[in-house]
C-alpha cells in the first residue's frame, strides 16, 4: 500500500501579541492538538503539536487515519503566524515524521531574499 504524505505552509493573520504567545495561543485556540511542545528555533519561539483525523467519505482518500503536525512560527512583524503541516496516513511513524517537521522548521528565516522590496538593499 503506498504511504501518502504531504507538506504545506499557510499563513494566518493574528491579533498583535508578543511571538510566544502568539506560538501559544495557535495550539490552544482551536481543540484537538496533542502533544504540544514549545520551542526557541533561529527564527524566534514556535509551538509544534499533532492531531489526529480521519478523511471524509467520497474525499477518494483510503480510510486511514491522518496524523497532521504542526509547526506554528510567529513572524518578527508579530501579525501573521507561519503554519507548517506535514500530514501522513503512517501514525506509527510520527516520531520518525515530527523529526522531519522539527528540521524543516529550524530551517525557517523571515529574512526577505531579495532585500528591501521599496529598492533598497
Amino acid at each position: 500500500m503506498p504511504l501518502f504524505s504531504l507538506f504545506t505552509v499557510s499563513w494566518r493573520d493574528t491579533g498583535v501579541a508578543p511571538r510566544g504567545v502568539t506560538a501559544a495561543r495557535a495550539v490552544t485556540s482551536t481543540g484537538g492538538h496533542a502533544r504540544i511542545e514549545f520551542a526557541e528555533l533561529p527564527c524566534g519561539p514556535a509551538t509544534f503539536s499533532e492531531t489526529v483525523s480521519a478523511p471524509t467519505p467520497g474525499s477518494g482518500l483510503p480510510r486511514q487515519p491522518l496524523l497532521q503536525l504542526h509547526a506554528h512560527l510567529p513572524h518578527p512583524d508579530g501579525r501573521r503566524l507561519a503554519v507548517l503541516t506535514l500530514t501522513t496516513t503512517a501514525p506509527g511513524r510520527r516520531d520518525e515524521y515530527r523529526a522531519i517537521l522539527r528540521l524543516i522548521a529550524e530551517s525557517v528565516d523571515f529574512d526577505n531574499p531579495l532585500g528591501d522590496a521599496s529598492g533598497g538593499a
